[in-house]
């Protein structure tokens, strides 16, 4: 049985071997490094969740919101787990959690190779915007 909970530091090794099976590109010397995402967890606009089966992480998700957008970030499902309803459930539970905060537009960013992640997204009612541009600006490449 699949069980999806709060994210906990103790996870970490398991989530970052989950997202090399899953190929999701992630920045350990950065965002995505164990401190950072320790003082992340802090914060009261993030939802960490994975999904778990017999005490083995199968999945995660990230939530944010910015007081104004709610932002899913960080889905990634082991490849024997994909197409099983579990990413959904993901997202439906970060989009209730941020809900409750009053936000009402949920975004996500997708790089343009990623189809899988573009047809999951639209298959669970999340618009593509084609005519949005993405910009960043970061202090280093790792971030």
């Amino acid at each position: 049985m699949i069980k999806i909970r709060d994210f906990k530091l103790d996870d970490y090794n398991q989530l970052i071997d989950l997202w090399n099976k899953a190929k999701l590109p992630f920045k350990p010397k950065g965002r995505d490094s164990y401190n950072k995402i320790k003082e992340e967890i802090k914060k009261e606009n993030s939802i960490f969740l994975v999904a778990e089966e017999k005490g083995r992480i199968i999945g995660s998700i990230f939530g944010t919101h910015d007081g104004r957008k709610g932002w899913i970030n960080r889905l990634a499902i082991l490849p024997k787990f994909q197409r099983k309803g579990i990413g959904e459930k993901l997202c439906v539970m970060v989009e209730k959690k941020i809900n409750k905060f009053g936000i009402e537009i949920m975004g996500c960013l997708i790089e343009d190779y990623n189809k899988n992640s573009f047809d999951f997204f639209k298959n669970i009612g999340y618009i593509i915007h084609n005519d949005i541009k993405y910009l960043s600006k970061r202090k280093n490449e790792d971030i």
